[in-house]
């Protein structure tokens, strides 16, 4: 799979990389690597000097370990907002509502956002498809995302790999186009033009004569 070259103000968007999703009462969680992914990812994103906003959801419901007067609160280390990096409280799915994250996004005329972060179906996936009604070219970073385990009405328990490919599936093509970390990270480099390394056609012509 290959990507274009992501414009030089293309947005990344840390979604809910809080500690709180450490606690047990969560249940069983898919890709534990979804930390690494992510701290590579926004130490590449910075160098590139493309934008990083963080979103960090303050939970209103009791004893929810996201409550602002709760430890879970806190960023994680690997995503840690730099000076200068801008965090973007919510208190619903969405990072749009009830914020001004759109208006920062217009504001810097940042039509491409890239999102990571938890969790995969509810946060990331609910900002996804706004993101993607909203107009922006929308970019959701697999191994950079995770769930959970989910329990069906009717009772049903539906593990959390099962839950992130269908999240994943769902996005993908409709609302955002769904790549990995790797995948993202060569669209931050400029596009390499093969042509300019390539002999001009009187040169070429001149071999050719010159063999004759």
């Amino acid at each position: 799979m290959t990507t274009t070259h992501l414009p030089t103000n293309a947005t990344l968007i840390l979604i809910d990389v809080q500690q709180g999703f450490d606690e047990p009462y969560w249940g069983e969680r898919n890709n534990p690597g979804a930390e690494g992914h992510i701290e590579r990812l926004v130490a590449q994103w910075r160098t590139s000097g493309r934008p990083v906003i963080h979103v960090r959801h303050d939970s209103v419901e009791p004893g929810s370990a996201l409550r602002p007067d709760s430890p879970g609160n806190a960023i994680k280390d690997v995503a840690a907002p730099s000076p200068g990096e801008p965090v973007v409280g919510k208190h619903v799915n969405s990072a749009f509502i009830g914020t001004d994250l759109e208006a920062r996004l217009r504001a810097d005329a940042s039509d491409t956002v890239v999102l990571c972060g938890f969790t995969t179906n509810h946060c990331v996936s609910t900002t996804a498809r706004m993101a993607g009604n909203l107009g922006f070219k929308t970019w959701v970073i697999s191994d950079a995302t995770a769930t959970f385990d989910r329990v069906g009405p009717d009772g049903v328990v539906h593990p959390a790999e099962q839950i992130q490919s269908v999240a994943l599936s769902d996005l993908h093509g409709e609302f955002a186009t769904v790549v990995d970390t790797k995948t993202i990270i060569s669209a931050l480099r400029p596009p390499v033009f093969l042509a300019s390394f390539l002999p001009s056609p009187s040169i070429a012509e001149n071999s050719v004569v010159e063999k004759l």
